[in-house]
């Protein structure tokens, strides 16, 4: 799903024959929408899970807690952000028969996780690697090195037809691979000390809402929103 002032993509993942199911980044504004999706399709919620803590947008996963019960946000304890559940780097999230596999790659923020899935055939990668991109380093203890680090180490080792669906994309791209990225990706093909130095001189502006959302998504993920 997706939401388009942030460009933020939002993934539903179920199981069939259980009926339990994980959001992955949900966002505020479409957090209705994606409670009214899960209860079509006869789902039941068990997380609101986020990859990191978002600067561009603020998270749906408090929202979700009230319209869903039973509902449990969660994030890596290393965001510092505040949720029912933190994780830490190879914890699984189980849902029906199948599990996400927790990967710690930090970088663009100090508390980003990759999701992969327990077969490896598909890899939510949040604002650590976007298709032929990757998140930016400047703020909320970036790093470029560690970034390039997490992706060759974390991400880039698993196999080459493994999905790669990222948190966000500009420019119309919905899905890619790790084969692709590993030899396509225009950033994280360089060697690190070239990505350093391209990282380094990237002069983006201010995420436009970075001033309000991220106070709001560290305390968001176990909040009661406004009736």
């Amino acid at each position: 799903m997706f939401e388009p002032k942030s460009c933020t993509y939002t993934y539903l993942l179920g199981d069939r024959e259980s009926r339990e199911a994980i959001l992955i980044d949900p966002v505020l504004e479409t957090a209705h929408r994606d409670a009214q999706l899960v209860t079509e399709l006869g789902l039941r919620l068990l997380y609101a899970v986020n990859t990191h803590c978002h600067a561009d947008h603020i998270t749906g996963s408090g929202l979700l807690r009230s319209l869903l019960p039973g509902c449990q946000s969660v994030i890596s304890r290393l965001s510092g952000a505040q949720a029912d559940i933190h994780i830490e780097d190879g914890d699984p999230i189980h849902f029906g028969r199948f599990a996400l596999e927790t990967r710690a790659s930090p970088g663009h923020t100090a508390g980003c996780v990759t999701f992969v899935l327990d077969d490896h055939s598909m890899a939510f990668t949040g604002d650590t690697l976007l298709i032929r991109g990757c998140g930016r380093t400047d703020f909320q203890q970036g790093c470029a090195k560690t970034l390039y680090h997490s992706v060759h180490e974390k991400i880039f080792t698993l196999p080459g037809n493994c999905l790669i669906y990222p948190a966000h994309d500009y420019h119309g791209l919905t899905v890619s691979t790790v084969e692709e990225e590993r030899t396509l990706n225009p950033r994280l093909t360089l060697s690190c000390e070239e990505f350093v130095k391209v990282m380094g001189k990237l002069n983006l502006p201010k995420p436009q809402q970075i001033d309000f959302a991220v106070p709001a998504n560290m305390r968001c993920g176990i909040q009661t929103p406004p009736s």
